[in-house]
């Protein structure tokens, strides 16, 4: 006697077992959406915030003063295992565009956040 269910039985155990794994990594968010995640945008700045393409440890704000008045703004990284890192401070007047980077340390565990500070 031949088990014709075992088969069958093991197919769909194998099925919801990798349905269970993929609804996990789905719900996790990736490392690009944690970077991209962080702190409101102070008021008078549209900022765009992201990883270096050539280096996962630098991270950037790149904002436009939309406001009518300076504002100063900088760029704050939370590196996970080393410490946090602030970029330089960059003024705009209304109508500029600037950019602060900073650089988490490689001992670290890279970026988990990517802040813009007034």
């Amino acid at each position: 006697m031949t088990p014709v269910t075992v088969r069958p039985l093991r197919a769909a155990a194998r099925l919801a077992a990798l349905t269970l794994a993929a609804l996990t990594l789905l719900s996790l968010p990736s490392a690009a959406t944690v970077a991209a995640v962080g702190a409101a945008t102070p008021p008078g700045l549209s900022c765009h915030t992201g990883r270096h393409h050539n280096d996962e440890y630098t991270g950037y704000a790149l904002c436009r003063n939309n406001g009518r008045a300076t504002q100063t703004f900088w760029v704050h990284l939370v590196c996970g295992w080393s410490p946090d890192i602030d970029g330089e401070r960059v003024s705009l007047r209304p109508g500029q565009s600037g950019q602060s980077t900073a650089h988490c340390s490689k001992l670290g565990s890279g970026i988990g956040r990517i802040e813009v500070r007034p």
